[in-house]
C-alpha cells in the first residue's frame, strides 16, 4: 500500500469526477490519504467527496475547474496552499470533440487539448513539484495513453499530447529522483470508464478493456518503478510501438483507430 509518510498527507487529483480519478480518490483515502478532488463538474465531485469520506474517513476537498483556463493554477493555489500536497495525480486526459480528422475540426479544439496536456501538466508538475523538492519527498502520476506512442489517425492533437506526457515524465523522473520525487506515467488503452460509454465506444471481440480500480491500483503500487509503465496485456504493443519505424507506427496506430487491428486478447 502506498506510504502516506512520503506521498501524503494530502493528494492533489485532477479529473476525480469519475471512473479513474474516484478509483484514485478511494484507494488513496484507503491508505489515509486525504484528498483534493478536481474536475469540471461541481454535483459529480460532491458525490465523489461524500463517497470517499464515508467508505475511507479521509479529508476530501473539492474544486470546480476547466483545466484549460489561464487562471488555472491560481485557482488550484486557493485550495492547497495551506496544505501539503505529497502526491499529484493528473488524470484529465481529454476534450470532448477534439477527435476526427485534424482539420476538420476548428482550431480552438486542437489548442484546447496542448492547454489541457502539456501546459497543464508542466505547470502543475513545476509548482507543486518544487514544493515537493524542498520537503525531499512526493509523487507525480501522469496518466497517459498508447495513442501517444505514434501519430493516431483522427486523433492527431490528443496523440501528440500523449506523447507530451511520456516523454515530460521520463524527463522529470531523472531529474527528480535525486530529490526523493517518484514520477511515473501509466501508459493506458481501452478502460471501462463512463467517458468510454458516453463516446459509444464498441469492444472488439477480444479486446481487453480495464477496470478503473486496477489502473489506479497499478499506479499507486508502481509509483517508485517509473518512469513508465503500461498494463501487462499491453507491454508487447507497448515494444512494438517504441521499436517500429515511424512510419510504419502511424499506419499501425492508424490500424487500431479504425478497428482492424485489437490490443491484446482475452485469455
Amino acid at each position: 500500500m502506498i506510504d502516506p509518510r512520503r506521498y501524503g498527507p494530502w493528494a492533489l487529483i485532477l479529473g476525480a469526477s469519475e471512473g479513474i480519478g474516484v478509483a484514485f480518490a478511494r484507494q488513496l483515502g484507503q491508505a489515509g490519504i486525504h484528498s483534493v478532488l478536481v474536475a469540471r463538474q461541481e454535483p459529480l465531485l460532491q458525490a465523489v467527496a461524500r463517497r470517499v469520506q464515508a467508505e475511507t474517513g479521509a479529508e476530501t476537498r473539492t474544486l470546480a475547474l476547466d483545466l484549460t483556463r489561464p487562471d488555472m493554477l491560481d485557482r488550484l493555489r486557493s485550495v492547497t496552499d495551506d496544505i501539503e500536497i505529497g502526491l499529484v495525480v493528473y488524470n484529465a486526459g481529454a476534450i470532448h470533440g477534439s477527435g476526427g480528422p485534424f482539420l476538420s475540426a476548428p482550431l480552438e479544439s486542437a489548442l484546447k487539448v496542448v492547454q489541457l496536456n502539456p501546459i497543464g501538466q508542466a505547470t502543475v508538475a513545476h509548482h507543486f513539484g518544487r514544493k515537493m523538492a524542498a520537503r525531499g519527498h512526493g509523487g507525480i502520476i501522469l496518466m497517459g495513453s498508447l495513442a501517444g506512442n505514434a501519430g493516431g489517425m483522427n486523433v492527431v492533437g490528443y496523440s501528440a499530447s500523449k506523447a507530451f506526457t511520456q516523454v515530460f515524465a521520463e524527463g522529470l523522473w531523472i531529474e527528480l529522483k535525486p530529490q526523493g520525487i517518484d514520477v511515473l506515467c501509466h501508459v493506458i488503452g481501452a478502460t471501462d470508464t463512463p467517458s468510454r460509454t458516453r463516446l459509444d465506444q464498441v469492444d472488439k471481440p477480444g479486446e481487453i478493456v480495464s477496470d478503473p480500480e486496477d489502473i489506479a491500483r497499478q499506479a499507486l503500487d508502481n509509483i517508485a518503478n517509473g518512469p513508465v509503465i503500461v498494463p501487462r496485456h499491453m507491454e508487447e504493443v507497448f515494444r512494438m510501438f517504441c521499436s517500429l519505424p515511424r512510419r510504419q507506427a502511424a499506419e499501425a496506430m492508424r490500424d487500431i483507430m479504425l478497428g482492424t487491428t485489437v490490443i491484446g486478447t482475452a485469455k
